[in-house]
């Protein structure tokens, strides 16, 4: 079975570069640095997808183009049933990490994220790996400054990353692509092992 990796975001021109889309940038960096770089437009599945290598291992790569909150019908796609699942790694932005944050969970709730919900409700089962990108400021020791009222926090996810962000930003994609290389080669422990440690 291959693995099926998923980076979410918005789709179009106005949501490149935003925070939303940083689960999106993740798996454009990786599909640049292991040369799977072909995305074609799949109808079914509503997505743009790439199929190749990660780290030797067989690979799709998807970037649903729908809305965030209906990327479960992309996945749902290409993972067949709960059990399939355990080969899917979800790559998302996430408010509650400061930026410059990684973190690698199994079978948590979807914390609020409308993209990872519907992929939940998709392929029935939150059993499955996802990597979790910091996009908020960096509070209080070391933790995510909280962004509170619906507007101010739609305001926060969709707004772009500031110029100087650029650099953390693009670590943090750097650190995502790896993780989920190892992710492919090593499996799910060595994965979080790496993408936890700051």
């Amino acid at each position: 079975m291959a693995l099926v990796i998923v980076g979410l975001g918005n789709p179009g021109k106005e949501y490149e570069k935003t925070r939303h889309n940083a689960g999106r940038m993740a798996v454009e960096l990786l599909a640049k640095e292991e040369g799977v770089e072909d995305f074609v437009f799949n109808k079914t599945a509503n997505a743009l997808v790439a199929k190749g290598e990660v780290a030797g291992e067989k690979a799709t790569l998807v970037l649903p183009e729908t809305m965030m909150n209906a990327s479960g019908k992309a996945v749902a796609a290409f993972v067949k049933s709960p059990k399939a699942a355990v080969d899917l790694l979800v790559i998302q932005d996430d408010l509650d990490l400061p930026l410059g944050v990684t973190k690698m969970v199994f079978g948590r709730g979807s914390g609020g994220h409308k993209g990872v919900e519907s992929i939940m409700r998709a392929v029935k089962t939150k059993d499955f790996a996802r990597l979790r990108v910091g996009i908020s400021a960096a509070g209080k020791k070391n933790q995510a400054k909280k962004v509170s009222g619906e507007e101010k926090v739609i305001k926060h996810v969709i707004g772009k990353f500031k110029p100087a962000d650029e650099a953390t930003l693009k670590k943090a994609l750097k650190k995502s692509a790896e993780a989920a290389r190892m992710f492919a080669r090593d499996g799910y422990d060595a994965a979080t092992m790496f993408a936890n440690t700051r």
